[in-house]
Parts: structure tokens; sequence; C-alpha cells
């Protein structure tokens, strides 16, 4: 790993660090992590079980509407979010021919039967429509959609999360979303799904001690790396295929926070940022940890905002990923 001499002149801002942890921070971080791909990841299987070579995002867009799923151990929740995304397609399809869109898996290194379950509706619909990607080990949310992402053929790039905890025909509300913000400046636009008006409702059913996690992690985000954002960890997110290959690009955190640094890296580059409120519905079998979740946020939170302030990460103004 290649570092650069730390800054010995930089002055912190008050209350923000000290020189000890941004040290730390400055000598532990790593540059953009590459797209490394396994062999068994630069093939998707076709509706009849043969190897085809996956697309790449710097490709001219074929499809309106690409949907990234990322999955990890998924098999019972995955079937809901994918009769309701693929039921709405369909029916949009339908009622404008001209509307075309894929839905992409990730399976990022599960240990149950998640790519088995999503590769039977890659044989019900084609896989033209749907495709399964399959790690071969976990990268964490991030890097899966990462993966997702820098595999997808449209122009406007949707996550979404295997839980289906939004309902699907919001991504209508983000697409009107996005529209509003033109014009796009080099074609460049995130709508954000946001959970922050149920906010009152989400706390009288957490304990104390949830809201109060929730609580001190809103105020990081806010005082560490993103303003003017409610709900930065909604799973639903809307993106021109140009702010996605621009951000992603950028992406070093593969795991919980990647959500805080992609948005960082948005208004960073001054990508126009749409907040939009969605329905949402809290849905059994979460991955997150209540504590120790939260901790691990916390901690690549500090060291975002850390190893940007010292130099150790840098935004390029132009970035493209091999």
């Amino acid at each position: 790993m290649f570092l650069r001499p730390f800054p010995v002149g930089l002055r912190l801002a008050p209350g923000m660090a000290s020189p000890q942890i941004s040290m730390v921070a400055f000598i532990t971080a790593t540059n953009v992590p590459l797209l490394h791909q396994h062999e068994e990841e630069k093939f998707f299987l076709n509706a009849k079980g043969q190897k085809e070579t996956l697309p790449s995002i710097w490709d001219l867009p074929t499809k309106q509407l690409s949907v990234v799923v990322p999955s990890y151990n998924e098999e019972k929740r995955l079937p809901v979010m994918m009769d309701e995304a693929l039921g709405y397609l369909e029916k949009r399809q339908k009622q404008d021919p001209s509307f075309t869109y894929e839905v992409i898996v990730v399976d990022d290194g599960s240990k149950d039967q998640t790519s088995k379950v999503a590769f039977k509706y890659c044989q019900k619909y084609g896989s033209d429509k749907v495709r399964v990607i399959t790690l071969v080990k976990n990268r964490g949310k991030g890097g899966a959609i990462r993966m997702g992402v820098f595999s997808s053929r449209g122009k406007k790039i949707l996550m979404a999360d295997a839980d289906g905890a939004t309902k699907f025909p919001d991504v209508e509300k983000l697409e009107k979303g996005l529209n509003d913000l033109q014009p796009w400046p080099d074609q460049m636009a995130i709508a954000c799904g946001s959970r922050a008006h149920l906010e009152k409702e989400s706390i009288a059913q957490r304990s104390y001690f949830r809201t109060l996690l929730m609580y001190g992690f809103h105020f990081l985000v806010w005082f560490l790396c993103v303003k003017g954002i409610r709900d930065t960890q909604c799973g639903f997110k809307l993106l021109t295929r140009e702010a996605a290959s621009r951000t992603f690009s950028s992406l070093h955190i593969e795991r919980w926070a990647f959500d805080v640094e992609l948005l960082y890296i948005a208004q960073f580059f001054k990508i126009p940022i749409a907040e939009i409120a969605v329905n949402w519905t809290e849905i059994e079998g979460s991955k997150l940890v209540p504590f120790w979740s939260w901790l691990q946020m916390g901690k690549d939170l500090l060291f975002i905002r850390l190893r940007y302030l010292t130099g150790a990460w840098r935004l390029e103004q132009t970035r493209k990923v091999n």
C-alpha cells in the first residue's frame, strides 16, 4: 500500500479529532478499491444456464432502468420483493412498450440458496430482464451494489433492498424527483428515498437505546459528512447513469456506511440531490446488529471525514474504472 506523507501542518476543526486519531485514519487508509472480479464474477448465467460476459457501465446504455438488488442470505425475503418489483415492471412495460428494464440480483457471498431462488426469476422472465451475479465471497452491501452498478445497462439505476421494505411503485416518486432537478449538470442527478417523515412513528416502536443510537448516528452524519439529507440510509436510491459511474468509481466504504460516503462524494461533485418521502415498512430479518453495527458505522463516519480531510483519500474531477 502506497502512503502519502502525512500533512504535518494540518489543523483540524475544533473538536474534530486528536492528531493521533487522524494519524491512524491516514495510515490505515486504502486507495479506491479496484473492481476486482474473480473469474466466476465476470459472467452471468442466461436462462439456459450458459455463461455470458457481463456488460460495463462504461458501455452505452441499452435499458431505461436498471434495478440493483444486493442480497445476502435472502432466500426467504427475496421472493416477496421480486414478485412485487417484476409485477410492477411488467405491467408498466405493457402500458408503455418503449419502457425497458433489467433487474440485477447480486448475491453477496450468501451461505443459503439466494442465487438459486433469484435464478428461477431469470428462467421465468429471461436473462435480458433478470440477471444474477454471484460473488465468490462477501464484500458488504456497498461492495455488492457497486458490482451490480458497474454491470448495469440502464440510463437510470435504482438501488433497492432485497427485503422489499419500500413499496416498489414508489420508484415513480423518485423519477419525478429526479426530473424536477433538471437541468442536470453533466447529466448527473440523484433521488434518495427517505423515511424521515416516519421518524415519530418509528421512535414510538423502538427502545430508548435504539432511539438514542439513531439520533447519535444522524448527528454524526450531519456533523462529519453530509448536510441537507435527513435520511442517508434508506436503500431506495435512483441515480442517472453518469452520477452512478462518477460516485461509485470513487467509493471506498463497502459496508453499511457506504451510503454516507456516496452522498459525501455527490455533494463534493455538486451533483444535485432530491430527498423524496417513500412508503416504508420494517421487515423482520434485518442484518443490522443494533449496537455493534452502529459502532462500526460511527467509526466509518469519523474515518470518512478524517481521510478526506488529511488527503489520504482524494476525489478527482474525472475518474474511470477499467
